[in-house]
C-alpha cells in the first residue's frame, strides 16, 4: 500500500484489476482443459502451469 501510494496509484483499483484479470485468465484455463478433456483436479503442477503459460499467451493484457 505504501508503494503505491509513493507511486501514486490506487492500491484498491489496482488490487481489483488484478484480481479480475486473474478471474479471467482463470475461467479460459478451465474451458482450456475441458475443451481437451482434462480434469484440472487430476493434473500435476507442471501440467497446469503449461496451460496457464498458454493462457497468459492468448490473452495478453
Amino acid at each position: 500500500v505504501n508503494l503505491a501510494k509513493w507511486l501514486d496509484i490506487d492500491a484498491e483499483s489496482a488490487l481489483r484489476e488484478a484480481n479480475a484479470k486473474f478471474s479471467r485468465r482463470f475461467k479460459a484455463l478451465e474451458q482450456l482443459a475441458q475443451s481437451r478433456q482434462l480434469n484440472l483436479a487430476e493434473m500435476d503442477l507442471d501440467g497446469m502451469e503449461a496451460l496457464w503459460q498458454e493462457v497468459k499467451a492468448r490473452l495478453a493484457d
